[in-house]
Order: C-alpha cells, then sequence, then structure tokens
C-alpha cells in the first residue's frame, strides 16, 4: 500500500498505516440504534479516547459525525495532542472510562 492507499483518520487526520492499531467506530452506538449505521475507520487511540470520553447517548444524540466528535473540547485537545505522535503512536488511555461521571 503505498502513500496515496493509506486511510487517514477523519479525527487526528495523521495517516493510519497498516501496521497502526486501528478500529472501526460507530458513528451512531449499535446499542443506539446504529447497527448497519455509519462507519468510519480511525486510530484505536482516536477510539479509546472517544469512549473514555462520552458514553453512548451521547455520542448518538449530540456526537455522531467526525466533525462533532472534533468539535467536543475534551476531545479536540486530544486530537490536537496526537496530532504531533508519529501515525503509530499508542497509548493506554489515562483515566478510567467516563471518569468525570462518577463525581
Amino acid at each position: 500500500m503505498d502513500d496515496a492507499d493509506t486511510p487517514i483518520c477523519p479525527l487526528c487526520l495523521r495517516p493510519i498505516p497498516a501496521s497502526a492499531p486501528q478500529s472501526l467506530h460507530h458513528l451512531i452506538p449499535k446499542l443506539r440504534g446504529g447497527k448497519g449505521g455509519p462507519l468510519i475507520l480511525v486510530h484505536q487511540i482516536c477510539h479509546n479516547e472517544i469512549h473514555a470520553t462520552l458514553s453512548e447517548a451521547d455520542l448518538a444524540r449530540n456526537f455522531n459525525t467526525p466533525d462533532a466528535l472534533r468539535a467536543h473540547p475534551r476531545l479536540a485537545a486530544f486530537f490536537a495532542w496526537v496530532a504531533k505522535r508519529p501515525p503509530d503512536f499508542q497509548s493506554k488511555t489515562p483515566g478510567g472510562r467516563r471518569a468525570w461521571k462518577r463525581r
């Protein structure tokens, strides 16, 4: 696969080389009616951050497009940070899943 065929993550806008951890993200979660709906190919680290930040209800209602996900303040900061890393960069997602909701 040459550079022209390498997919681009629609969130962090980095290339997704075949060697990079990656996954498909349902723009509308399957449990919220998105089975068979639109999917986007993203880096695994970007996917992890989406689900660490937003509930499935929030994803279905308000964050069901790449533009909406990039506009979320926490995700925007994360995508800007990770965009400075190599395309195959991988790290554990800090904090628990949606830790801010446990207050």
